[in-house]
């Protein structure tokens, strides 16, 4: 199955409500990011971070992903965001079609989101880079509004 589309994961929106996870630069939780191919299955039902059909170990890629800088949240308006600084993996080949966001600190590493990456993206010992979107209301990668 390949991957159809991003998510909120609906667990996140409860665990939010609960308290488990702190967005906070510097004293919040550790959120990772896993690269997946393309036989990966994930939906807003997704709860926990899995290494099933997780990319190879490559470069500065391994299993468990890497660790995202957390940008402090904020608001505009009537929207809650929060964002994390791009993420590289070097000397690395991967051929990706999605990614999970999930909190490292937590019991069970819960889900936060899963993002489709619209196809397959690949480097070949090189750099293979997650640009995350603007940190603003309108396109942050997690948004509450």
């Amino acid at each position: 199955m390949a991957f159809t589309g991003n998510f909120m994961c609906t667990s996140f929106k409860v665990e939010l409500m609960r308290a488990v996870h702190n967005f906070t630069n510097g004293t919040g939780n550790t959120f990772k990011l896993a690269l997946y191919d393309n036989s990966a299955s994930f939906t807003a039902a997704t709860t926990a971070y899995t290494a099933t059909n997780e990319v190879a170990n490559s470069g500065t890629y391994s299993a468990g992903g890497g660790t995202l800088t957390n940008v402090t949240p904020t608001s505009s308006g009537t929207t809650a965001f929060t964002d994390f600084a791009d993420l590289s993996f070097t000397s690395a080949t991967i051929t990706a079609y999605g990614a999970m966001i999930y909190n490292d600190s937590a019991a069970g590493d819960p889900s936060v989101c899963i993002l489709d990456f619209g196809g397959a993206k690949t480097s070949t010992a090189g750099t293979f880079t997650i640009i995350f979107p603007t940190a603003d209301a309108s396109n942050a990668i997690i948004r509450i509004a």
